[in-house]
Formats: structure tokens, sequence, C-alpha cells
């Protein structure tokens, strides 16, 4: 399985320079970092990036989280991962831009919905 984390490019250019990320200023405020599964993404897209050029999937192994990583509810009865801490970048297996291609649809690279990840590629 694989989790994800969709954020602007120039915020994960920011964590490169540092090799760990530690949250978009959303997740600071809620104290963990939001977290999407494949199925999640299309709706994480529209309802807090809407029509966003510029976006970055960062693909994450769950198991390298460790305890850190909460499932929780949201008000609708969704479980969604959430990351109690920063994303060590030992657990980001490959990462991808969202291209936008019309308003409101973006194009998510097939990898996403594969049920093994692959190894980050440079």
């Amino acid at each position: 399985m694989q989790i994800f984390k969709i954020c602007p490019y120039s915020e994960w250019a920011e964590a490169q320079k540092e090799n760990i990320y530690r949250g978009s200023a959303t997740d600071k405020r809620d104290g963990f970092i939001h977290l999407s599964t494949s199925a999640q993404l299309a709706t994480t897209l529209t309802r807090h990036f809407p029509n966003e050029n510029g976006l970055m999937l960062i693909a994450i192994e769950p198991d390298r989280l460790g305890e850190a990583l909460k499932w929780e509810e949201d008000s609708a009865g969704n479980s969604y991962p959430h990351l109690y801490g920063d994303l060590p970048f030992s657990a980001v297996t490959w990462t991808s831009t969202i291209p936008l291609k019309s308003p409101g649809v973006y194009k998510l690279p097939p990898r996403a919905f594969a049920t093994t990840s692959s190894p980050v590629r440079n």
C-alpha cells in the first residue's frame, strides 16, 4: 500500500534542501501532516487544491513511518492517514508532478494506483 502527500512544488523543493518535509502551513496549524490514500487523491485535489498548478505527488511507504502514522476519521466518517511528526525522506518511494489538464482536472500518474511502490528515481 502507498499513501501520499500533495504539496506545491516550491514547498517540496524547500524540503529537499533539508532532506525532510516538515509539512505545509495547514499541516502545522492542525498538528499533523495530512496524507491520502490513492482512492482519496481526487477528492483531496479538488477540495484543497482547486485549479492549482505546480503540484507534487509524494508517494510514501507507510510501514516506514512507525507509530507516528495514525488513521483518523473525518466528519463524514472517512479514514485518512495523518503523520504526527516530520516526513523523513527515507519513507518516500517516488515523486511526480501533478499536471493540471483543464480547470479542476488533474493527471495523476498510473503508479499512484499500483499496489506496490517502486524506488525513488532521480
